[in-house]
C-alpha cells in the first residue's frame, strides 16, 4: 500500500529539516519549512512510478516550492525509474525522484529544480494553515478511503469530549475551538443537537465517533 512508503518519505524530509504530515489538502505529504513564510514541499505517493504520479505533481506544483514524487524501486530493475525519458520528463518539469526500496531506503533518483509554474497563492496558503493547525500527524500520507483526521475534526472532536459529560454553551467550548459557535451552528458531522436557545448536547453519533478516534486530537508531533 502507498502508505507503507510514507514513514520512509517522512523521515527523508525530516531529516532535510521540513515539518511533516501526511494528507493536507489532498496531497500525499505536505512539509513545512522552518522560514517564515515557510518553504513548502509536496510528494505525492505511488506503488511504481506511472504517469498519474507525475499528472498530480503537476496538479500540486502551484501550490508549492518544491515538488517530489516517490515510489517503490522494482527490485527486478525494469521500473520506469530505469526509463530515462522518465527521469528526463520530471528532470524538465523540475520534480524531485524518491526511490523508496523494500527496506524503507530511500535514495535521490532526480533532484528537484527550481523551475515550477506561477504560484497559486491562495492553495499554497491553505495548505500551510491546515498543516500549522493539525495537532501532530494522524493521518498517514496515501491513506484512501477513510476519513481524514483534519484540524477541523479534532477541534470538532475537542468539543465532543467536553460535551461528553453534559449540555454546554458556546462559550463553555471555546478552549476547545475559537470557532465552537460556528461548529455547532454547522453540525457537519451530525455529532451535536441543539436542545434549548443556546444550549447543545452530544448524541450517540457524537459518542461514536469517541470512540472511534480515541484521544486522537490530544496527539502532539
Amino acid at each position: 500500500m502507498e502508505t507503507e512508503l510514507y514513514l520512509p518519505i517522512k523521515r527523508f524530509l525530516e531529516a532535510a529539516g521540513y515539518a511533516v504530515k501526511g494528507e493536507i489538502g489532498g496531497c500525499d505529504i505536505v512539509g513545512l519549512g522552518a522560514d517564515d513564510p515557510p518553504v513548502v514541499v509536496i510528494c505525492e505517493l505511488k506503488l511504481s512510478f506511472n504517469l498519474e504520479l507525475v499528472l498530480q505533481a503537476v496538479d500540486r506544483a502551484a501550490a508549492s516550492d518544491e515538488v517530489w514524487i516517490a515510489a517503490r524501486v522494482s527490485a527486478k530493475g525494469k521500473g520506469r525509474e530505469r526509463d530515462r525519458r522518465f527521469r528526463d520528463l520530471c528532470r524538465r518539469l523540475g520534480f524531485g525522484m524518491l526511490g523508496v526500496s523494500d527496506l524503507g531506503v530511500v535514495d535521490i533518483l532526480v533532484s528537484p529544480a527550481a523551475i515550477l509554474p506561477r504560484k497559486n497563492t491562495k492553495r499554497r496558503s491553505r495548505l500551510v494553515a491546515e498543516h500549522q493547525r493539525r495537532k501532530g500527524d494522524p493521518t498517514g500520507g496515501g491513506a484512501t478511503r477513510q476519513p481524514i483526521m483534519t484540524a477541523y475534526r479534532q477541534r470538532t472532536l475537542d468539543m465532543a469530549r467536553l460535551l461528553e459529560a453534559g449540555p454546554l454553551r458556546p462559550r463553555d467550548l471555546k478552549a476547545a475551538a475559537p470557532d465552537a459557535a460556528a461548529i455547532l451552528l454547522r453540525n457537519v458531522y451530525g455529532w451535536f443537537d441543539r436542545l434549548d436557545r443556546g444550549i447543545y448536547g452530544l448524541n450517540d453519533t457524537g459518542r461514536a465517533a469517541i470512540a472511534r478516534w480515541p484521544g486522537i486530537a490530544a496527539v502532539e508531533d
